[in-house]
């Protein structure tokens, strides 16, 4: 009698162990992610019991017993990254995991155009609900110190680009990526520059390089504008430019410059005041740098808009007048 019951105490040992495995291989083989993709956010200090707790929340498919008996055989429980992750239909608990344990997460973007206004930047920044908001946008000198620079205008100072960063990452952070990627781009650029420029240092050809953007969106034309005004320079010309009276004009511009505007004196006024303005007047890109450093060694002193998005060049400044005739007073 006591040898059936052991025999049959086997059998049901022999039978439950072998459905368990069964049960297991079929709880990791199958994908678990069925309909449509699944977002979770671990946090620093989540157990093993809270992320399966938020997976399960997610209706994702799993058996909690087994998702955690894989966790520590195969050593994934310690290894396990903080961020927000996208799983995707068809995943099953090791690819799961896999993506916990290497970090994989979900990456949202962040885009800054070329000619941008810092205040561009900051509102773009600001509306961002993905990031960690510690910026104080009044006091521009402490937003400079915290992203590494004692520099105490930003204008200009940061690389139009698009961004790529993880859930709550701190906008001091991606300013600082921005900031250095400038920084690496301009000091390249410098390293590689055409010789006899008359500019002190590069933050004088980025001041250049932010007018070459803003006075035009054609790639080709960006070396003729930097020729004028480089020439300009030299000869000790006004560089008369209406980007850097409008950006002088900060609030007070309404879409149209007048006289008046012409002649009132800003630091920015390059009607009225010699040489390049104090600052860049927007984020340049990098072909608007590169023509600021390797600009045409033509001899045109003036160009002005076709209507079309380029521009008319003129060494002189009779036919410059007739050039202005031509396409904005439209005579013939």
């Amino acid at each position: 009698m006591t040898l059936k019951i052991i025999g049959f105490t086997l059998l049901i040992f022999i039978f439950t162990g072998g459905w368990a495995w069964t049960d297991y291989r079929s709880a990791v083989k199958n994908p678990v992610v069925l309909d449509k993709q699944v977002y979770i956010d671990i946090e620093k200090g989540d157990s093993l019991n809270r992320i399966t707790d938020k997976l399960i929340d997610q209706n994702v498919a799993i058996n909690p017993i087994w998702f955690k008996v894989f966790a520590y055989t195969s050593e994934s429980a310690k290894k396990i990254k903080t961020g927000e992750y996208e799983l995707t239909p068809g995943l099953n608990i090791p690819e799961i995991l896999a993506l916990f344990v290497q970090g994989k997460t979900k990456q949202y973007a962040i885009t800054f155009p070329e000619g941008w206004s810092f205040k561009d930047i900051l509102q773009e920044i600001q509306k961002n609900p993905y990031l960690e908001h510690t910026l104080n946008s009044t006091d521009i000198e402490a937003l400079m110190l915290q992203i590494g620079t004692d520099a105490k205008h930003p204008e200009g100072m940061f690389f139009p680009d698009t961004y790529f960063f993880e859930k709550h990452m701190s906008d001091v952070s991606l300013l600082k990526r921005a900031y250095d990627k400038m920084q690496q781009v301009l000091q390249q650029a410098w390293h590689n520059k055409a010789e006899n420029l008359p500019f002190k240092n590069p933050y004088e050809a980025l001041i250049l390089a932010s007018i070459v953007e803003k006075e035009t969106a054609v790639t080709e034309e960006r070396p003729l504008i930097a020729g004028v005004f480089i020439r300009r320079l030299e000869k000790g010309m006004l560089l008369q430019t209406d980007p850097t009276v409008i950006y002088g004009m900060g609030e007070f511009y309404k879409g149209d410059i007048t006289y008046e505007d012409l002649k009132n004196t800003t630091p920015y006024n390059t009607y009225v005041v010699k040489g390049l303005p104090p600052t860049p007047i927007a984020m340049p890109g990098q072909d608007a740098i590169y023509a600021a450093l390797h600009p045409d060694n033509g001899d045109s002193l003036y160009f002005v808009s076709r209507g079309d998005g380029t521009h008319a060049f003129s060494s002189t400044l009779k036919d410059h007048n007739r050039a202005v005739d031509t396409f904005q007073r439209k005579k013939q």
